[in-house]
């Protein structure tokens, strides 16, 4: 073996070396931010203001409200009405046998986030207002809703969104 010949194999040896671990960085980087689709507990995020409210605080609960989520592509209850500056527990319970979720916002952001999904499949985000639950598990959000008006939530996994998986949230001023 020629040593141009044993140099060149060392050379790609280490770009490949080099790459390999470039690449695994990279994965665990974005195993890191995403992880997998799989239900986990939620981890204390600082709260951020959102068009649609602020994460709420579990002692200020006012009442639960139970959402049911099938494989038809259908929320039950698929609409429903808080009061301004009422904090809710929303109770998902997936009673099919896919991945579901539920995930609050405006219109405008809910399908930004569906066309997201369709382009990223796998990626997970975990905000406090989504829950991903599996099949024949529950998932909870508590929010608050400080900001009157019209609101949604959705099922963003793709194809669901676009099946029409989308529910009504009304945030009403006084009683």
């Amino acid at each position: 073996m020629s040593k141009k010949f044993a140099l060149k194999g060392r050379a790609l040896w280490l770009a490949f070396a080099i790459a390999s671990v470039s690449v695994g960085q990279a994965a665990w980087a974005h195993t890191q931010q995403h992880g997998t689709h799989a239900a986990k507990p939620k981890v204390a995020a600082p709260a951020e203001q959102k068009d649609w409210g602020i994460a709420g605080d579990a002692k200020k609960v006012k009442r639960t409200i139970e959402i049911r989520m099938n494989d038809n592509m259908s929320f039950a209850p698929n609409q429903i009405t808080v009061q301004l500056g009422e904090t809710v527990r929303l109770v998902a319970v997936n009673a099919g046998k896919v991945l579901h979720e539920i995930v609050i916002g405006t219109p405008q952001e809910l399908k930004a986030h569906a066309e997201m999904m369709k382009k990223h499949p796998g990626m997970e985000h975990d905000e406090p207002y989504m829950a991903h639950v599996n099949p024949g598990a529950k998932g909870d959000i508590i929010w608050t809703f400080n900001r009157a008006g019209s609101f949604e939530f959705a099922c963003l996994i793709p194809g669901h969104f676009e099946a029409g998986m989308i529910g009504r949230i009304t945030v009403k001023q006084g009683k």
